[in-house]
């Protein structure tokens, strides 16, 4: 191919390119310079922010042949062959589809032999929270007490899926993502090289939209540009990337507040009928709001703010809208924004809460030339009755002082307030087998057994007194006799539940979830889930006519146990 995308082309080549990680980047300069890098790294962080581009500027500083240096050179044989890639001493392994145990021994036979063409032999593995139990069982040694000639370089988005023996072994770096007046700056030097014209503010709506990731950003750019022709505008990249300008927002905004509700419908359904996801929408204007509140507070720091441009429009309208109206606003939008996520109108749920902010401002806002003499009257009423209230009671607890004194009744104990996932729950059992839940019953114990070996005692402890009581491919419920261990485990304190399905992930070979429930909650709902899928034409005498003896059965074993033959 003749055209490389933009971040293909622009792929750092030296440390002073992985822009907005300078605290990963100083560590590593340094650790060259004085030679005492270490042989295993991880680096974590969320994608697009430079961790890959990282392991391989440092598998080519290491290997320069102007070592000990803080830059590669990019003009000796070997750093030249890194880049290109034709140097076969720097592997580049992609975790998720080598996730094997035979791929992991593989590495580790082959490990032992010494570089051919450069100084040191460097395996980049990348996405490495995807590998299996046993592939990191089998990393562990090798990973920990590697030759001399070997330096592994780990990359992960989701560092908590990694075994901590495995982090333990490693030093590790948390890449962080990106502000945008970094992003932008970047972008701004590759425009230059590239000699494109870009209006002004078009890079700072990309570079909100990246949320963070320069691979995104320069993606989005790439996008941009090609749609745009001759000149990029705000309005290809508002275009592109689904975001809505400010005057939009500002004027959706300025019709919650002043309590228009048809202005502010009508607003947003112009804004849907161009196409403009619901999602998106009210995300954004919960960062308006939130960057409003934030200018009230501090209008003096103006790099806090994230998505907004402050503006004469932007700060007329921050000196009409009170805090606690930002605060409700603020509420009731994210609400709004986490049931979207499991609807598929989520249209319905933006328009509810944009006539909810409407009609709750209404009923707070006092009428004008209301006469407040007779709220105050009222006020005085109410005084006088709870004063001849107090009185009374005081004379009834004086009487009380010369009575003897009853015993003090036991206080009932407080629960915990723990209430378990009952939709979920009835999921689960909408799609439950028995042969499922025998087959997570015949590994429960070896489960236990792993957590023993892996030094987990008290993540074996929480789970001594539970039981899985149903089961489908891909989840189960699992009954604690105590409340509190159901909740530590649902909250995964310590990392219990994390472990758990690791576990069961390398037992099972699939993934499988969790979900708790009490031993006292899981009858009841099971009985519910019964009564509601029981059907319509079911014979209402048959639990009259119920033998006894099976009745008894049913009450000791749970009727999913029972088996009854004629």
């Amino acid at each position: 191919m003749s055209y490389q995308a933009l971040y293909r082309v622009f792929r750092p080549q030296l440390f002073e390119d992985v822009v907005g990680q300078e605290h990963v980047t100083k560590t590593l300069q340094n650790a060259l310079l004085q030679k005492k890098f270490s042989h295993a790294y991880l680096f974590s962080g969320p994608r697009g922010t430079g961790k890959t581009s990282a392991a391989k500027l440092f598998a080519k500083a290491v290997n320069c042949e102007r070592a000990p240096v803080s830059e590669p050179c990019n003009e000796c044989s070997a750093c030249k062959g890194i880049t290109s890639g034709a140097v076969s001493d720097v592997i580049e392994i992609d975790a998720a589809s080598n996730n094997g145990v035979d791929e992991i021994r593989d590495i580790r036979d082959k490990v032992k032999f010494a570089p051919s063409s450069v100084t040191y032999k460097v395996y980049i593995i990348d996405e490495v929270h995807m590998l299996s139990i046993g592939a990191f069982n089998a990393l562990l040694k090798t990973l920990e007490e590697p030759p001399e000639h070997c330096i592994f370089i780990l990359a992960t988005t989701e560092p908590h899926k990694i075994p901590l023996t495995i982090i333990s072994r490693c030093q590790r770096f948390d890449f962080k993502r990106i502000t945008s007046q970094v992003i932008v700056g970047r972008m701004k030097k590759i425009v230059e090289t590239e000699q494109f014209k870009v209006q002004d503010g078009a890079l700072e709506i990309i570079a909100s939209a990246a949320d963070g990731g320069m691979r995104d950003a320069l993606s989005l750019l790439d996008q941009a540009i090609s749609f745009s022709g001759d000149e990029l505008t705000v309005d290809d990249a508002l275009l592109i990337t689904g975001a809505v300008s400010q005057a939009y927002i500002g004027k959706l905004a300025l019709s919650l507040h002043e309590k228009n509700v048809s202005d502010a419908l009508e607003t947003l359904n112009e804004l849907l009928q161009q196409g403009k996801d619901p999602a998106k929408l009210i995300e954004d204007m919960i960062f308006y709001f939130r960057d409003m509140l934030l200018y009230q507070t501090a209008p003096d720091l103006e790099g806090v703010l994230e998505k907004v441009k402050v503006d004469e429009a932007f700060q007329n309208l921050s000196k009409q809208i009170p805090a606690p109206a930002l605060y409700e606003m603020i509420d009731i939008l994210n609400k709004s924004h986490q049931e979207m996520k499991w609807t598929n109108h989520p249209r319905i749920f933006f328009e509810v809460a944009v006539v909810k902010l409407c009609q709750s401002a209404k009923a707070e806002a006092p009428s004008a030339g209301q006469p407040e003499i007779e709220d105050l009257i009222n006020k005085v009423r109410r005084l006088e009755q709870e004063i001849d209230r107090l009185k009374t009671s005081g004379f009834q607890a004086a009487a009380a002082q010369n009575q003897p004194k009853e015993a003090p009744r036991p206080q009932k104990s407080v629960k915990s307030g723990y209430k378990a996932p009952v939709g979920r729950i009835h999921e689960i059992l909408k799609e439950a087998t028995r042969s499922d839940l025998e087959k997570l019953k015949g590994c429960w114990g070896e489960l236990l057994a792993q957590l023993k070996q892996q030094n987990k005692v008290s993540h074996a402890a929480l789970l001594n007194d539970s039981e899985p009581v149903a089961a489908s491919s891909t989840a189960f419920v699992l009954s604690f006799k105590y409340e509190i261990h159901c909740k530590m485990v649902a909250e995964d304190n310590n990392g219990v539940r994390t472990n758990l399905e690791q576990i069961l992930d390398g037992m099972l070979g699939r993934r499988i979830d969790m979900v708790g429930v009490p031993e006292a909650q899981w009858g009841k709902i099971r009985e519910e889930f019964l009564q509601e899928h029981q059907p319509e034409d079911a014979d209402t005498n048959t639990k009259e006519e119920e033998d006894p003896l099976i009745a008894e059965a049913k009450k000791l074993f749970g009727a999913e146990l029972i088996e009854i033959k004629d």
